[in-house]
């Protein structure tokens, strides 16, 4: 069964000075405001499409690459997982960069690498922006 996720927006004004907010539907977070100000320029307390799809793109990565650790035989202490999303206004999204620092037993530099690979390859947030933006990654294990 496909589970569904749900946010609602509501925006007053034009784009250039009108603001707007955000409230997933969970609970989980508050309603949180937005602006084209905090998209283009700086965020002064508000968000953009961009952060959340940054958000969703860390967690979704980070459960992904995690269960791929896992499934591998090696056991995840922590992954820390940041993810950039560059927007260029009157481009739009051009890349969204995950970073991720590992604590992992029983794993060796390469392969925590080549499973990040695939994980930034097969999370399914991974999978919507395949062929849209440009996907990068740098990936090391700590001790």
């Amino acid at each position: 069964m496909a589970a569904i996720s749900r946010a609602d927006a509501v925006w007053t004004g034009d784009l250039m000075s009108g603001s707007g907010r955000v409230k997933p539907a969970s609970g989980a977070i508050e309603e949180f405001p937005v602006s084209w100000a905090s998209r283009a320029e700086s965020q002064h307390g508000k968000t953009s499409p961009e952060e959340l799809i940054a958000a969703a793109h860390a967690a979704c990565f980070s459960m992904a690459f995690s269960n791929m650790l896992s499934k591998a035989g090696h056991k995840v202490e922590e992954l820390n997982t940041s993810a950039e999303v560059e927007f260029v206004p009157g481009t739009g999204i051009t890349s969204s960069t995950l970073t991720v620092r590992g604590r992992v037993s029983g794993i060796d530099e390469a392969e925590f690498k080549k499973l990040a690979e695939d994980a930034k390859v097969g999370c399914p947030v991974s999978k919507a922006l395949h062929g849209n933006v440009e996907l990068k990654l740098d990936a090391r294990l700590e001790s």
